[in-house]
């Protein structure tokens, strides 16, 4: 990175594309193809990202591509071939969610820089130390941290090499990115393969909360604290919004520069925030002021007050005005084609018009052509993305020739046609085809144990008066058992309890714990560390056989897969794995909590009731209804670890779920199949 913090800009479309670059982007990310976080967005083709690609590098402006969503083993081999062709147009970065994205890039395009996207749920120093290890250039940054929580991250990872990207003005998720399914469990739409369908927008109120919208934030402003985050070591700065307009890309980038700058325009910044808003804005992440004030909808009056701005905005890049600087060279001589070289000012490239062949001044039957006018015609690069000032121009002209205004202009336009050729072959990444096929290949092989049935409690008192045989209880930390197997669970929401948590695996340990469950990265690092043999979270969201591979790289043995495969999915994932089948699934985890009590309930405008519970330093909200396979075990895939979930139920009822899982038989309540019959878009 240069010593200057990097602003990074949405482009959903080649006009926002424009709009930002225009407006002084440093890079921007977009989505080409079907795996990206914004599948409802424009998008760009296989030749519109190529075009992308160019008119960026021409002007000095990176571009990260975003293929940020879970793949399924049906789609790598097309998922490979988008990465194939990002590293032919020369994309500078890859934004990665998926583990075998991971390990497909890792490998076969060994010169790509791969970022850790905000959907990987990575929170903690722990976890973005194991980032780094898994060959991470760089991680954004969850929007949930504080000041101080990046402070922390920076330095435990300053030996590494990571950089630290993170989210400056947009939109603001109720869920940690990569931990929501409500979308998903309500409508088949998943969030962790880009069709979020937004029904956290909803109403869902909480008895004793301040609204009807108990799920829905502020966006995201923050563009003062630039300077601040920069000099705390964040070196990228990310605007959200490759669903707005153009108007609104210019806008968020203009401010985002004037802060860098230390030129801040209250005029513009009051743009935009009327051009979108939902209630307004807030920094309160950032700042720790978590509460009812972050919470807000998209109201009649946010929309109106974008109209009066846009046109305004409109202005900010309509003309040309970003340009790579260039010099040139002109020759010309009786009896020779004219030659003209052009080169970056900065010296990291040449090229050369080939004049073979080409125009032959003839004697001029008057006065000779006067070289400043060539200087003057040369410097005609309007449209080009390049530029030149007379005084970057040296010309070579023997005496009495005549030098034609068209010969010129087609030299020059041949010159920097090269130029960006020159350019565009010296960003193209190598792509190992065999080196990709290898990981698509490769297998975990399951071990030896059997499958096993684990129950997972939420508190003691939900134990019942015995152990089933061939059952493992897990438990939440700072319990033990004395007379069954038992593991621990490790919080997601770890934020402010690392630490803690960090002793309570110690003693877990030392008190006959036999694992411990880790549903994201960061716990995966804490239970390493203390030395138990990881079980992996369905929350890790295992979904492809590359990414069980590499999960087992981490050191995860046996792995419970995403709970938004189908049972057929799931059943052709080689290894030890496992299947959520019983439970009311956490739909969120969410740092702030939900706009009522700290506990309870919310109910959505249907009047269904979810409830809300906490999970280390955050809270989760909870399905209605309960999984329930006991009755549909036979289409469990063979040696299938089962987990059983319990969340808000009593040890009567405990026990009389695990009894009937034992027996085949049917429910005795509400329930559901989960996403394992119909699968998710």
């Amino acid at each position: 990175m240069d010593n200057r913090p990097e602003i990074l800009a949405p482009a959903g479309s080649m006009e926002a594309l424009r709009a930002a670059v225009e407006c002084g982007a440093d890079a921007v990310y977009l989505g080409a193809g079907s795996f990206n976080a914004r599948r409802n967005a424009r998008n760009f083709s296989e030749e519109e990202l190529r075009s992308a690609t160019e008119y960026c590098h021409v002007r000095g402006v990176k571009v990260h591509q975003t293929l940020n969503t879970l793949v399924s083993d049906d789609e790598l081999s097309e998922a490979v071939r988008v990465m194939e062709h990002a590293c032919a147009c020369g994309v500078d970065a890859l934004i990665l969610q998926d583990p075998g994205l991971v390990a497909i890039a890792r490998e076969a395009a060994p010169d790509m820089e791969l970022h850790a996207s905000t959907q990987m749920a990575v929170m903690t120093p722990d976890g973005f130390r194991e980032l780094a290890a898994m060959g991470f250039h760089r991680a954004v940054l969850p929007r949930e941290l504080s000041f101080e929580e990046i402070l922390a991250v920076r330095e435990a990872t300053k030996d590494t090499g990571l950089e630290l990207e993170m989210f400056i003005h947009g939109a603001l998720c109720m869920c940690v990115s990569g931990q929501c399914y409500l979308s998903a469990m309500m409508g088949g739409r998943s969030g962790n393969r880009g069709l979020c369908a937004q029904p956290c927008r909803l109403p869902f109120s909480a008895t004793g909360g301040k609204g009807d919208h108990a799920l829905s934030l502020k966006d995201l402003s923050a563009v003062e604290a630039i300077p601040a985050m920069f000099d705390a070591g964040v070196t990228s700065f990310k605007i959200e919004g490759r669903m707005k307009r153009p108007e609104y890309v210019a806008a968020a980038v203009t401010a985002c520069r004037n802060a860098v700058d230390g030129t801040p325009d209250p005029e513009l910044n009051e743009a935009l925030d009327a051009v979108f808003s939902r209630s307004g804005h807030t920094d309160s992440y950032l700042t720790g002021q978590r509460g009812h004030g972050m919470f807000g909808t998209r109201r009649k009056e946010d929309v109106t007050a974008a109209a009066p701005v846009l046109k305004e905005l409109e202005q900010l890049y309509r003309n040309e005005t970003r340009t790579t600087p260039v010099s040139m060279a002109f020759t010309a001589g009786k009896g020779l084609p004219m030659t003209l070289r052009v080169s970056l000012k900065d010296g990291t490239l040449t090229a050369f018009a080939d004049s073979s062949g080409n125009y032959i001044p003839e004697p001029a039957q008057n006065t000779g052509t006067d070289p400043d006018k060539v200087r003057a015609q040369l410097a005609k690069t309007g449209g080009t993305g390049f530029s030149a000032t007379p005084e970057d121009i040296i010309v070579d002209v023997e005496d009495g020739l005549f030098l034609p205004a068209s010969a010129l202009n087609a030299l020059r336009r041949e010159a920097l046609e090269r130029l960006k050729e020159e350019i565009r072959k010296n960003c193209v990444k190598s792509f190992d085809r065999e080196a990709a096929e290898a990981v698509l290949s490769a297998g975990t092989a399951a071990s030896e144990q059997p499958a096993a049935r684990i129950a997972r409690l939420a508190s003691r008192e939900q134990l019942p008066g015995h152990t089933p045989e061939g059952l493992a209880w897990l438990l939440p930390l700072g319990e033990r058992l004395e007379n069954a197997p038992f593991g621990v669970e490790i919080p997601r929401g770890l934020y402010q309890c690392t630490e803690r948590v960090r002793e309570q695996l110690k003693d877990a340990k030392n008190n006959g714990a036999q694992f411990a469950y880790a549903g994201t990265l960061d716990g995966v690092a804490l239970a390493k560390a203390a030395g138990l043999p990881v079980l992996g979270g369905f929350t890790l969201n295992g979904y492809n056989r590359a990414a069980r591979e590499e999960y087992r790289k981490r050191g995860i043995d046996r792995l419970i897969l995403s709970q938004e495969l189908t049972l057929r999915q799931a059943g052709g994932i080689p290894g030890d794995n496992g299947l959520l089948v019983y439970g009311r699934s956490p739909l969120m985890l969410t740092r702030n909590r939900p706009d009522g009590p700290e506990t309870g309930v919310l109910t959505d405008r249907k009047g269904v009731t979810f409830p809300v519970v906490r999970n280390g330093d955050a809270f989760e909200l909870l399905n209605s209804v309960p999984l329930y396979l006991g009755d549909r075990q036979e289409d469990l895939p063979d040696a299938l670890t089962q987990l059983f979930w319990f969340t808000i139920e009593t040890a009567e009822e405990v026990a009389d779920i695990l009894s009937r899982y034992e027996t085949g038989s049917t429910a005795a309540g509400d329930f559901t199949r989960g996403l394992y019959y119909k699968g998710v878009l």
